[in-house]
């Protein structure tokens, strides 16, 4: 048993190793491709990039093209939203998630096909290949869901300080795109990375009011798809702005306050299963165990 969970261990950051080593390639092949078509890239720097940059990189393109072929209708545009949310869309592709996916499922079917000799029985040999399969296959998916899920809480919990921020900033007389170069300059995480991201789409033309529900499609936070929502109405209908960050801020601190309290009220609810099978059972041990002890000696005398 010590040498099975070794050895799926050892498949499990193999496989990691190799996926990040891949996705790297593409990102920086990818990055190298669009400074060709600006002219920014030396011919020097071109063969001087890695073996993942020039070899792998292109064959997990062509990989991801063949595989969609295959997937279902929509399927490209739900990894690619989901990718968005994540973070990764200006790193990963359509094509380049689905060559993913494929190495990772060959990857993992290879690896239970290898280590079928260290199983003992047959069903154990099925357990080990299905579980290395559905691992390869359901992997990738469960590492973007969890950053989705990771960068989703960031922005909620820095969403009522960068408003109180906005709030301090336009009462102090400047405009709400200095205070969103202002939220940028001082507050790090993801959230600033979007106001940084809305910024430069209006540098270059785009509307406000489009840059905002961009970013509203890229973070998928509730909290702030309301707020954005507020924000363009209130400039729809002239109402001061200032005024409605300040509401906006005081139903955050709300919201946040109610969050928080939901998440206390569950916790006597979450912590039940870990005291009936984890705490009881050791506090019956400690103070039965004794009485139990005595008895069955005296019982035998």
């Amino acid at each position: 048993m010590d040498a099975l969970l070794f050895a799926v261990l050892a498949v499990g950051v193999t496989v990691g190793a190799f996926t990040f080593y891949v996705g790297n390639g593409v990102l920086r092949a990818q990055q190298n491709a669009s400074r060709r078509l600006l002219g920014l890239q030396s011919r020097a720097e071109l063969l001087e990039a890695g073996f993942n940059e020039r070899a792998l990189a292109p064959l997990v393109e062509k990989l991801g093209r063949f595989a969609l072929r295959f997937t279902p209708q929509g399927w490209v545009d739900r990894a690619h939203r989901k990718l968005l949310i994540a973070g990764w869309g200006e790193s990963i592709d359509g094509n380049t998630w689905a060559a993913i996916r494929i190495i990772s499922l060959v990857v993992g079917v290879l690896a239970g096909l290898f280590l079928q000799g260290i199983a003992d029985t047959a069903l154990m040999r099925l357990v080990l290949f299905g579980f290395l399969a559905f691992v390869g296959f359901f992997g990738p998916e469960a590492v973007l869901n969890r950053k989705i899920d990771e960068r989703r809480s960031e922005i909620e919990r820095q969403l009522p300080d960068v408003i109180d921020l906005l709030v301090i900033s336009v009462e102090a007389g400047l405009g709400f795109e200095s205070a969103m170069g202002r939220v940028v300059q001082n507050v790090p995480g993801e959230l600033a990375r979007e106001f940084a991201r809305a910024l430069q789409e209006t540098r270059v033309g785009v509307s406000r009011h489009e840059a905002l529900r961009n970013m509203a499609a890229r973070t998928d936070v509730e909290d702030l798809n309301s707020f954005i929502l507020a924000l363009n109405q209130a400039d729809q209908f002239g109402v001061s702005i200032a005024r409605m960050l300040r509401v906006q801020a005081e139903e955050m601190r709300v919201r946040r306050r109610q969050r928080a309290q939901e998440r206390a009220f569950a916790a006597p609810v979450k912590m039940v299963f870990p005291l009936v099978f984890f705490i009881f059972p050791a506090i019956f041990v400690v103070i039965i165990g004794p009485a139990v002890i005595n008895i069955s000696q005296v019982f035998s005398r």
